[in-house]
């Protein structure tokens, strides 16, 4: 498996970054090696995949960061489609899913570098699992994802241990 960065830059911004790229990583360096029918198999009890978990990452920035944005994510999934966000589908490999979320991940960056306070803040959608009416600043979606991504980071290394006895940090 791939080394993950461990740089602490001293700011906090860039410290917030750096945690959310070493969870990035982790995801990454999970697939290292496997062919694509490896990485959709689903070798535990679970029903994750480790393409499907590196999509729906991939996703989750990006709905993050539209929402930061004000923006809409032209890639929301409705209840129907839900369940694609976890699968790889027709005309989407490993490679196509690394490059899009290696996309999410430059904007992301270019988006947190460029606000004048990590106190910038924007409203939650509504949704049952949001308080309404919340506000959350920026500094807290980057928290939100290395807690998203710590937690799939998690699953992918039960998933690849399953498949070929490949451990996170080996």
């Amino acid at each position: 498996m791939a080394q993950l960065p461990t740089d602490v830059p001293g700011d906090e911004r860039g410290t917030l970054l750096a945690f959310v790229e070493s969870q990035r990583a982790a995801i990454r360096a999970s697939l290292a090696g496997l062919d694509e029918e490896q990485a959709a198999s689903r070798p535990s009890a679970s029903e994750l995949s480790l393409s499907g978990l590196l999509k729906h990452v991939a996703e989750v920035e990006l709905n993050w960061l539209r929402l930061a944005q004000q923006q809409p994510n032209e890639r929301m999934r409705d209840e129907a489609s839900y369940a694609d966000s976890f699968r790889l589908v027709e005309g989407e490999s490993i490679p196509s899913v690394l490059a899009f979320w290696d996309g999410v991940r430059q904007e992301t960056e270019a988006y947190v570098t460029a606000v004048a306070s990590l106190d910038a803040a924007f409203p939650l959608p509504p949704a049952p699992w949001f308080p309404k009416d919340t506000k959350v600043s920026l500094r807290w979606m980057l928290l939100h994802l290395v807690e998203e991504f710590a937690r799939h980071a998690g699953h992918a290394d039960v998933i690849r241990e399953s498949i070929d006895g490949t451990k996170a940090m080996g």
